[in-house]
């Protein structure tokens, strides 16, 4: 069993774990956030965790109408802007929270008058100390260069800071259940997209709405561990040009979500499917499996904000298999030289 494989295999308890340690300081986190509510949020991340926090922009601005943008950590560090962000929520995600330039932009935010908080994997990191707030992600230590079950954790905790913050009733009442769809989802037989993508030189993802940081994860899984040339896209953006890609054959993973996104996402899967895609399609809606080439069925639908971490789980396990079968090690990707990267 590879490292990445049996790190993604321990995401459910991780998630258990989370969601009943953070339950006070995430309910007192969301008391404060009330009180002052944020003019703006603005993320701070790299690589996987940008991922994840694209996911809180998501959440942020459908839940709370939070408008929330990506920072680009150059602007302080290579440009030495001051930023003006007073009164706004500053979310720093790291699993190491070692970064320079994340640490760099978060302490600019900071002087600038902005609440910041930090998800992170190691509590007494740089990042964590730097922040006013700490999420944990309560990931337990990870190894694997390919992130797995932080990358889900951050969306866990997540959820559950949006679920807190919002008073959100069926959030709420949908988390405690998430571990068991996690869990499930480990069970769910995405076999046949092995040979597909063992065989492909290059995978469009394709998703949208909560879904689409989730396609964004995994096609940089594809690059990262099976050197597959994998490339994300919004179901909307899609029809904007980049279809023009796809011709006979040529993969394309969609992610299609029961949530209001769902009838967009099958209408770009008729598309894609009329001009010769060969579709790998993640759903636990009949009537998009049965637009597939190759379905990848996954468990009932939780809720249209966590149904995204089921699939994401799903996803890492199959990915480390298609690994396996390109001959190549998704514990020592090529060129990757170790777990933390320090950018600056």
């Amino acid at each position: 069993m590879t490292r990445m494989r049996e790190e993604a295999l321990e995401a459910p308890d991780v998630v258990a774990a989370q969601l009943a340690a953070n339950a006070a300081r995430a309910g007192a986190l969301a008391d404060l956030l009330r009180a002052r509510p944020p003019a703006f949020a603005m993320t701070v991340a790299r690589g996987s965790s940008d991922h994840a926090a694209g996911f809180a922009r998501y959440l942020f601005e459908t839940a709370l109408g939070l408008v929330t943008a990506s920072a680009a950590p150059s602007v302080v560090t290579c440009y030495g802007a001051e930023l003006r962000v007073r009164d706004a929520l500053v979310l720093a995600v790291s699993q190491s929270g070692e970064s320079p330039d994340l640490l760099a932009t978060l302490e600019a935010a900071r002087r600038g008058g902005a609440h910041t908080l930090a998800l992170v994997n190691a509590e007494g990191s740089p990042l964590a100390r730097a922040a006013e707030h700490v999420l944990p992600l309560m990931a337990w230590p990870e190894r694997g260069i390919a992130a797995t079950k932080s990358f889900i954790a951050s969306l866990s905790a997540m959820a559950a800071l949006t679920a807190a913050w919002t008073r959100d009733a069926a959030l709420g009442s949908a988390l405690p259940e998430l571990p068991g769809r996690l869990r499930a989802a480990c069970a769910a037989d995405w076999s046949a997209a092995r040979p597909v993508l063992a065989a492909a030189e290059s995978l469009l993802v394709v998703g949208r709405g909560y879904a689409l940081p989730v396609a964004q994860e995994m096609a940089l899984k594809g690059k990262e561990t099976c050197t597959l040339h994998a490339e994300p896209f919004s179901a909307a953006e899609l029809l904007h040009g980049p279809v023009a890609l796809v011709d006979e054959g040529f993969p394309v993973l969609l992610l299609a979500m029961p949530d209001a996104t769902l009838p967009g996402v099958l209408g770009v899967a008729r598309t894609l499917r009329a001009q010769g895609a060969h579709l790998l399609v993640a759903s636990a809606v009949p009537e998009a499996l049965a637009l597939a080439d190759t379905p990848l069925p996954l468990p009932a639908p939780l809720h249209p904000m966590l149904d995204p971490i089921v699939a994401v789980q799903a996803f890492y396990l199959m990915i480390d298999a298609v690994a396996a079968e390109r001959g190549m090690d998704p514990d020592r990707p090529p060129a990757l030289m170790g777990k933390v990267v320090r950018t600056v």
